[in-house]
């Protein structure tokens, strides 16, 4: 068994089957709360993480451009939708344990793995929420293909904290806040209650995702004098390929703690980009 936080998480990192990675997540979340909960915290500790977790046979992964587009207003198109959110509450779950174990020799505060382990606990609930949805409609995960580029920022940033934390929830979780009501309304609009609950879940959650990223990247700027909008905007532009896409969720973003002038700058149009 795993004695330390960090070989917990290189544990689910090398998982392949989707609900037995989620509930292992869930298993070692629980461990990890039970101990600092007695007083008796289970050591971060140092782990060597794969380059890239492991993934199930199904389904197949392709390039962005060569995954079929489906109208979400037809069922199968709502199927689609639905795989695609699982695919992403997937790789969030690895992201999240990726952070904890890939960056353990960085001295952090234990509400830092407090943080990260609660948000990967989330997204393994989020995951199997939305596989029974999957197969309630008469799919599954795995039955249609899926982006493969999900894990690109996690290689982008693999030597760098504040890379990592201004990309994946800063940017990549706050486009969820964005596009989330979204597909929510889709799903309503057809009648799906347990999908509409699934993603009002999602959707709640994931805010205290995004929070976090903003927790941590602010507290490693002060912790180095750094100016925490001028090192975002450098650190996106370096790591994430693209403009950021409004509309913008402003109210979400702003719970989340990210302030317009962090993100509009680099949104698509804009001549600060």
């Amino acid at each position: 068994m795993p004695q330390t936080l960090t070989e917990m998480a290189v544990a689910v990192l090398t998982t392949a089957d989707g609900r037995a990675k989620t509930a292992l997540s869930r298993t070692h979340a629980a461990a990890w709360f039970a101990a600092r909960d007695a007083g008796d915290p289970i050591p971060v500790g140092v782990a060597a993480p794969p380059l890239r977790p492991a993934r199930p046979e199904k389904p197949d992964l392709l390039d962005p451009r060569d995954v079929p587009k489906r109208k979400p207003g037809s069922p199968a198109g709502r199927i689609a939708l639905l795989h695609a959110v699982a695919h992403i509450e997937l790789n969030a779950v690895d992201l999240h344990w990726d952070l904890i174990a890939r960056f353990g020799e960085v001295p952090m505060p234990m509400g830092f793995y407090d943080d990260w382990v609660r948000a990967a606990d989330e997204e393994s609930k989020h995951f199997n929420l939305v596989s029974d949805c999957l197969e309630a409609s008469g799919s599954h995960y795995g039955a249609l293909p899926a982006h493969a580029g999900m894990w690109r920022a996690a290689e982008d940033t693999v030597d760098d904290l504040m890379g990592r934390l201004a990309v994946v929830p800063m940017v990549l979780e706050a486009r969820g806040l964005d596009v989330t009501p979204g597909m929510i309304e889709i799903f309503r609009k057809a009648g799906d209650d347990a999908a509409v609950a699934a993603l009002e879940v999602i959707y709640g959650e994931e805010v205290g995702h995004v929070a976090y990223g903003s927790k941590w990247f602010h507290f490693l700027c002060g912790r180095h004098d750094l100016d925490p909008k001028e090192v975002f905007h450098d650190l996106v532009r370096r790591y994430f390929h693209g403009a950021l896409k409004p509309p913008f969720n402003e109210e979400k973003r702003a719970e989340a703690g990210l302030p317009p002038d962090f993100y509009w700058p680099l949104a698509e149009g804009s001549n600060l980009r």
